[in-house]
């Protein structure tokens, strides 16, 4: 069976992948996107379980990549605030989008309508797609690689992308190695009604089970996100309704009234994971095929988008400057000295934050409630703070970078 030849294939057609192959299609490469499953369809009668908190960086990407604004028509909400606190609301750290001239600090997303928006973009532009298709051989060579699937002709590209999740058989079949910490945690999800407004804010208090967090939806219910061990998450799961809400209530100290139940509950099992190398022969992973973060400060699609953006830099760089052959190990090696430090840093952050905040060392409390009161009261690094959590720090890639304000 003869081959189809593009430049680079990337295989996952989540969010990640999907923004990826979309990115390097208007970058004017040839591009096939492999995906084993057509995405669902966005249910206007059913709100997805699994939403996102998209910051500003994200948000520029979808802008250049033309989706924002149908995103902005699938039950987004923006966010305009951020609240995080231990024991006592008054004594956290909180800031707005003003703080660093935004307009917003980012928007709650379903899972499902960013597929829609990034799929139907797609089968608008000139990606192939190979859907549905899996990767069953990965056979690097001198000037390109073969992919052979389970359907249809083998593909040869210069370059293979694995997006393909967490568990990742294109990074498997690579041999590319992960380390691995299970955190014997399980993410708690479902939407809530509260007897007060959201206004328009992510809320987040570190409980002594593990960090809760409230996000905004756009028909005023809020996403919460419960991170604690695996055997209360069981016990949570089976608690009827209304004692769960109950739970729920009185570690959110009631911030926003009475809590009630509206959605199906669901457990995800949490886990630190990185991988040893990035890239390899003729491969580069990205997003969760390259690093799994804890959820507390829901930033692992925010890096999982910056990856986007940086390798979409990385190879135009290496087109315009003439090395037209887009998986040589220089042009590589450059996309992983770029992301997978920053991307490490970011993982055992959040790591330790977990950490921290779950220890119950005796004073450690009145030093992390202190902590956070004392960001909060000096402007510059709580500035810095809000600077990070917008995308905004360090390196950022051009897809990626502040649009300007209309």
């Amino acid at each position: 069976m003869s081959s189809c030849r593009v430049e680079v294939v990337v295989v996952g057609g989540g969010a990640v992948g999907a923004a990826l192959a979309l990115a390097l299609e208007q970058a004017g490469f040839a591009v096939v996107l492999v995906e084993a499953r057509e995405p669902a369809a966005f249910d206007p009668d059913r709100v997805d379980p699994r939403v996102y908190a998209l910051s500003p960086a994200s948000l520029a990407l979808l802008s250049r990549l033309g989706v924002r604004d149908a995103l902005a028509g699938l039950r987004t909400s923006p966010y305009h605030r951020m609240q995080v606190w231990q024991d006592a609301p008054d004594r956290g750290l909180g800031f707005d989008a003003g703080l660093i001239g935004e307009r917003e600090l980012g928007w709650i997303v379903e899972d499902a309508a960013l597929r829609q928006v990034l799929w139907d973009a797609l089968r608008r532009s000139r990606v192939e797609l190979r859907v549905p298709a899996r990767v069953e051989r990965f056979e690097p060579g001198t000037s390109d690689v073969r992919l052979v699937l389970d359907v249809g002709a083998p593909i040869r590209a210069s370059l293979a992308v694995a997006a393909d999740g967490a568990d990742s058989p294109l990074r498997a079949l690579a041999g590319l190695v992960v380390e691995q910490a299970p955190y014997g945690q399980s993410g708690v999800v479902t939407h809530v009604r509260t007897t007060r407004p959201h206004e328009s804010t992510a809320w987040q208090r570190f409980t002594p089970a593990g960090p809760l967090a409230f996000l905004p939806l756009a028909d005023g219910r809020s996403s919460i996100v419960w991170s604690v061990r695996d055997l209360l998450a069981r016990e949570l799961l089976r608690l009827p309704e209304a004692d769960f809400a109950a739970r729920v209530g009185a570690a959110f100290q009631h911030r926003l009234g009475a809590v009630e139940v509206s959605g199906e509950r669901l457990a995800i099992p949490l886990r630190l994971q990185l991988a040893r190398r990035w890239v390899g022969p003729r491969i580069a992973l990205a997003g969760d095929a390259a690093h799994a973060v804890h959820p507390l400060a829901g930033q692992g699609l925010n890096l999982g988008f910056l990856d986007v953006g940086a390798l979409v830099a990385i190879l135009v760089e290496a087109r315009d400057c003439g090395r037209a052959d887009l998986g040589a190990p220089a042009t590589l090696r450059a996309y992983e000295r770029w992301r997978q430090g920053d991307a490490m840093i970011a993982a055992r952050g959040f790591d330790l934050i977990d950490g921290l905040f779950r220890s119950d060392v005796p004073g450690l409390p009145w030093l992390r409630a202190t902590g956070l009161a004392l960001v909060d009261r000096l402007g510059s690094l709580k500035r810095e703070f809000a600077w990070h959590a917008a995308g905004f720090a360090g390196r950022v890639p051009p897809l990626c970078a502040r649009l300007a304000m209309p």
